[in-house]
């Protein structure tokens, strides 16, 4: 019965560890795919300022931790980049934290 438990318990905190890990680098991929499309559709926008708002908006539906003033917007007529980083720290029980950096360069 002990035992049991005590490798019930041990599941329980892979599990929580692993959503703890996962969900950060779950909003990293969505942000990066979403950064793209925008990219790719940036023709429709009138100026960079709009382009940043929609990158912005995305950025706080996934609670990505970045301000707009993160978020660098370059434009040729032949290609549209949109870059920016953040980090998150993940902490497991108090017992460890661990610093992660996410960048996305996306180009179109």
């Amino acid at each position: 019965m002990k035992k049991t438990l005590f490798w019930l318990l041990v599941l329980g905190f892979l599990v929580y560890a692993g959503i703890q890990f996962g969900m950060p680098y779950y909003r990293y991929l969505a942000f990066k795919s979403d950064t793209k499309e925008i990219a790719k559709i940036a023709v429709e926008f009138k100026n960079e300022d709009e382009i940043k708002d929609k990158v912005f908006e995305r950025a706080q539906e996934l609670k990505i931790p970045i301000g707009r003033e993160d978020i660098e917007i370059s434009r040729t007529p032949k290609y549209v980049r949109i870059r920016t980083s953040w980090f998150e720290v993940v902490d497991i029980l108090g017992i460890y934290q661990k610093t992660l950096t996410f960048a996305v360069d996306s180009k179109e």
